[in-house]
């Protein structure tokens, strides 16, 4: 069945493999941070998501800014964006069952894809790329950016079981969220707590 796949072939898939696993990998992290920590079905988790791509393409080809600024930018405005979505709409759910957070969120779907289709229409827009150049690998090219990708996924995932396994933060996260009366005799403000996680999971 394989004998007739060259082995530059198949190394090429599995490299397009690992560099769309990451884009999935970052996509489904913050999902699975709002679910395991806030037993939150965000269903408009991926509109969120695309919402902070169009608003980096807007930040670098309408406002000039540079790719680095808009990297970083783009994650905060949709994390504040989170932020206030958590507290005007998904607090009031808090003690229902989760399920219950699925009208609302996937309204906010509904919503976010309204207005970037009206605005900017569904097909794919065209844009420069951001680091040109790339590696010759023997079998394929790799663009940087491609690349980044992946170093900035494995980073990030890592970055982030580090942060919630290991410190001390991330203990108040796990505890905040089975037993949140303990948490605040230690003086922590669990509400602000739950809002800055949902902000970090969009984000």
């Amino acid at each position: 069945m394989f004998e007739n796949i060259s082995i530059q072939l198949l190394l090429g898939q599995v490299l397009i493999g690992l560099i769309n696993g990451s884009f999935y990998a970052m996509l489904s992290m913050g999902l699975a941070i709002i679910f395991g920590l806030m037993n939150v079905v965000n269903f408009a988790h991926g509109a969120q998501y695309m919402l902070g791509a169009f608003l980096a393409w807007f930040l670098l080809t309408t406002l000039g800014i540079p790719y680095w600024g808009a990297l970083f930018i783009a994650p905060v405005i949709v994390a504040i964006f989170g932020m206030a979505m958590e507290r005007l709409i998904l607090r009031q759910l808090q003690n229902l069952d989760h399920l219950y957070g699925l009208l609302p969120t996937y309204a906010m779907v509904l919503v976010i894809e309204g207005l970037i289709s009206q605005q900017y229409g569904s097909t794919g827009i065209p844009y420069q790329n951001p680091i040109p150049g790339g590696v010759n690998l023997g079998f394929m090219f790799l663009p940087y950016y491609r690349l980044w990708v992946v170093v900035f996924s494995l980073v990030t995932c890592v970055g982030t079981w580090l942060l919630i396994e290991h410190t001390k933060l991330g203990a108040y996260l796990r505890a905040a969220n089975e037993r949140p009366d303990i948490v605040e005799t230690f003086g922590i403000n669990v509400p602000r707590m739950i809002s800055l996680t949902y902000a970090f999971g969009v984000g």
